[in-house]
């Protein structure tokens, strides 16, 4: 997901430097909502990770 984000960032710096403004504008909002979404799920994979860190599996 980090690197879709970094893929539309791209394009949005591209399109910019082309003179399309509404093309950066979408490209840079779809990789500002990619890279939320992507902190949000590691925050919550990490806190999954630390809360049953300390637990052994059942067999």
């Amino acid at each position: 997901m980090l690197r879709w984000a970094v893929i539309f960032l791209i394009i949005a710096l591209i399109a910019a430097l082309f003179g399309f403004g509404g093309i950066a504008a979408a490209a840079a909002g779809i990789a500002k909502i990619l890279f939320f979404a992507f902190i949000i799920l590691f925050l919550v994979a990490l806190i999954a990770g630390l809360v049953t860190r300390g637990r052994a599996p059942r067999p």
